[in-house]
């Protein structure tokens, strides 16, 4: 259901959200706010619109989910999950640590993914049954011995709920040191290279998990929901990335402690 012609034409859509993405960058735009508060700019409009039209182009068949432009059905059983600036906070205030996410579902499944940051240019693809590459060469997430060992990232704690922030905290607690706050998909492209072991998030939406998946696993971690379970599209979107597999049960258990 993927092949390397579907890599390729991820590729051309990162390279084409990219080129809509950098004029943009810490110059003039306008910002919309959303009916869930979050904001929008131009560069988000005009990367996904740039990622569509190639797509209904050379892939009628498939379906797309976008952040930006909703829902296209399709009748091959594949969709293309399109993010086209994961961290519009991060762009808006001139911080290189946002990115492009493109993700492609065969019946629900994460088969194929794409982290692109266009500003420093650092691209990470993972697909299933390859290994993840970083600017085409090979990605590799780091052992980690023991949970009290783990550097352990999320975006923001005010994105989780007081009941969410209970649970993340009893992970902190047994993590043994402070997380790194910020991030949003770079984080992952961090952790698929041995940078960061553990990131835990709550409440994304499908195109803000579906391109991280193949990532991260392709360089050897693993992702699943909180309870422990592998992420599809029907998952509701509370995730954990572990750099080392051997954690994630050490991480359910942490999370599941809260008082």
């Amino acid at each position: 259901m993927m092949t390397k012609d579907d890599i390729a034409l991820a590729e051309r859509l990162a390279d084409a959200a990219g080129d809509a993405i950098r004029p943009f960058f810490r110059a003039a735009f306008s910002i919309e706010t959303k009916s869930d508060d979050s904001p929008v700019t131009q560069a988000d409009q005009a990367a996904e619109a740039a990622m569509r039209r190639i797509i209904e182009a050379e892939r009628p068949d498939d379906g797309i989910i976008g952040e930006e432009y909703g829902e296209k059905p399709g009748s091959s059983g594949r969709i293309w999950v399109l993010d086209p600036i994961d961290g519009t906070r991060s762009f808006i205030v001139g911080r290189p640590i946002f990115g492009t996410l493109i993700a492609l579902l065969a019946e629900g499944w994460p088969v194929l993914g794409v982290i692109d940051q266009p500003i420093g240019r650092d691209r990470w693809v993972g697909a299933a049954g390859r290994a993840t590459t970083l600017n085409g060469l090979p990605a590799k997430a780091r052992p980690c011995p023991a949970l009290d060992k783990a550097l352990l990232a999320t975006t923001s704690p005010h994105l989780f709920t007081d009941h969410e922030a209970e649970h993340f905290m009893a992970l902190v607690g047994a993590t043994g040191q402070g997380p790194t706050y910020g991030g949003d998909c770079y984080n992952y492209g961090l952790l698929a290279s041995g940078h960061i072991d553990i990131v835990v998030e709550s409440g994304l939406k499908l195109y803000d998990f579906a391109a991280l998946v193949p990532v991260v696993e392709g360089a050897g971690g693993r992702m699943c929901d909180w309870a422990g379970e592998p992420l599809h599209a029907g998952s509701k979107g509370d995730v954990i990335a572990a750099g080392d597999p051997a954690r994630i049960d050490d991480i359910v258990e942490a999370l599941s402690c809260a008082h």
